[in-house]
């Protein structure tokens, strides 16, 4: 049997991949290990600088698989278990989510999670939980209402009912939409045109951007402008200003 979740790197990119197709890629407590170790090798990796993600078959992700709820011995231990989301969110390289096919609860809350969303046309997102008697827990309500707005946000987490890929584009959930065979490619010429940029100035402005959504506008500038010195003080900023002046390509070496 195939891994449920594959980690392959190349042309420093790393390509995380649901694949259980036969479940719609509905995440397992073994799939969520999967994800905790592909994110810690990645974090570790300094030759990784993006991230995509993606799904086989028809799937994105379809959340967690219901029929292995049932094993929490308490809604505590539902509560404290290891979360993929949290995994997600731990990553430390610019992130792509590729949206293949249907993103459903936590499988939203992972493309979410991610810095850049494109999906294919044949996609569709939902929030589906409040049909089964909960609501998502991975950031579903907060993620949302940052990305489409606090009423489209009520609208998918209180009916539950899909959206489809030209809806999610008109309402900014995703950046493009693309035909299912152009999907990978273009995830993968974004994660290349990122992999060129300084890596330590890519991922100070990931961090930058998650701290802009809780910041008043007078701090966010403030601590903008600290992460900008910072950058400024590494060898990439000096290499980017020479190879400036000599107009030639910048070598970035992460330092």
């Amino acid at each position: 049997m195939s891994a449920p979740l594959t980690l392959a790197v190349e042309n420093r990119i790393a390509t995380i991949t649901y694949n259980r197709p036969e479940k719609l890629n509905a995440m397992t407590p073994e799939m969520a290990g999967l994800m905790w170790e592909a994110v810690r090798h990645v974090n570790d990796d300094n030759e990784v600088r993006a991230v995509v993600l993606t799904g086989t078959g028809k799937a994105f992700c379809a959340g967690s698989d219901i029929s292995d709820l049932d094993r929490y011995a308490t809604a505590w231990d539902f509560r404290n278990r290891p979360e993929y989301c949290d995994a997600l969110r731990s990553l430390l390289k610019p992130s792509i989510a590729a949206i293949n096919g249907y993103a459903m609860g936590g499988g939203l809350e992972m493309a979410l999670s991610c810095d850049i969303r494109i999906a294919a046309d044949t996609a569709k997102f939902a929030a589906p939980e409040v049909k089964l008697g909960w609501i998502g827990g991975g950031g579903m309500t907060a993620l949302l209402a940052h990305s489409i707005g606090p009423s489209n946000a009520a609208l998918m987490v209180m009916t539950g009912d899909p959206i489809s890929a030209a809806t999610a584009l008109d309402w900014r959930l995703v950046s493009e939409v693309r035909a299912p065979g152009d999907l990978l490619a273009r995830a993968t010429e974004i994660a290349d045109a990122i992999t060129s940029r300084a890596p330590i100035a890519a991922e100070t402005a990931r961090r930058n951007l998650q701290a802009a959504y809780n910041m008043p506008l007078e701090k966010a500038v403030a601590y903008e402008r600290d992460l900008q010195a910072i950058c400024f003080a590494t060898e990439d900023a000096a290499e980017g200003r020479a190879a400036f002046a000599e107009k030639r390509t910048p070598d970035f070496k992460r330092r």
